[in-house]
């Protein structure tokens, strides 16, 4: 049953904020807010392009951001210098707020060297992990492969599934600290929560914006290989 103290957003970069910015249309980016509808308190979830708008988007339902999740290190999430351009993120957030950003404690160096943040700017954690809001827990789920330490996050049915699972189709494992081994072991981890559990991907790449498990395991082609070796001969 959902509990009705969780306050879930979920926006679309270009679309939903940061709508003049070019690159954040199109790269499409899902940021969250996951918060208690009672103490008003929230986190963001991969926060990037125009941070402001975003805490002026929560701060409109009357909630206050206390902190950060980061899915992974990559500057589309967590802010930095791609493709020779500089990607706002929560290191500007936190210059804001003074908040802490929450990442799994294997990507904790990779965020730094990317993000602009310091250590002591992050909160490491390991799989399994619970993140309060309030009285809204969040669970932790380190789930390796597209980077060393993606994590996705699950909260009232609700899985966060980051650049790990989309809605068709998964992260690429051909950039620095992917691993096609460890990413169809993170599949498998995922594909065991309940069907009815709802994927919220970290890209709009499909028609829709969310999507149940088990319709997601149904119809996407990387869970079709039964075997390890049969996943990397197609994905690896």
């Amino acid at each position: 049953m959902a509990d009705d103290r969780v306050w879930f957003r979920q926006w679309l970069s270009g679309r939903d904020f940061a709508a003049s910015d070019p690159v954040a249309r199109q790269m499409a980016n899902h940021v969250y807010g996951i918060g208690d509808a009672e103490t008003r308190e929230c986190v963001l979830v991969d926060p990037a392009y125009d941070v402001a708008e975003l805490v002026a988007l929560a701060a409109a339902e009357g909630m206050r951001v206390t902190g950060v999740l980061a899915t992974h290190y990559h500057p589309d999430h967590v802010g930095g210098a791609m493709m020779g351009l500089a990607i706002e993120g929560s290191a500007a957030l936190v210059g804001m707020t003074g908040v802490p950003v929450h990442v799994q404690a294997d990507e904790a160096p990779w965020v730094v060297r990317t993000s602009g943040l310091s250590t002591s700017d992050l909160v490491e954690h390991r799989s399994g992990d619970v993140v309060s809001v309030g009285s809204v827990a969040i669970r932790l789920l380190h789930t390796p492969g597209h980077t060393p330490g993606s994590q996705c996050f699950l909260v009232d049915g609700r899985l966060v599934a980051g650049d790990t699972l989309f809605l068709d189709g998964c992260g690429r494992t051909d950039l620095p600290g992917g691993d096609p081994t460890q990413l169809y072991e993170s599949l498998g981890l995922l594909a065991a929560l309940p069907d009815d559990t709802v994927v919220f991907p970290g890209h709009h790449y499909s028609a829709e914006e969310a999507s149940p498990l088990g319709t997601v395991k149904a119809r996407n082609m990387v869970f079709k290989p039964r075997t390890a070796e049969e996943w990397l001969r197609v994905f690896g």
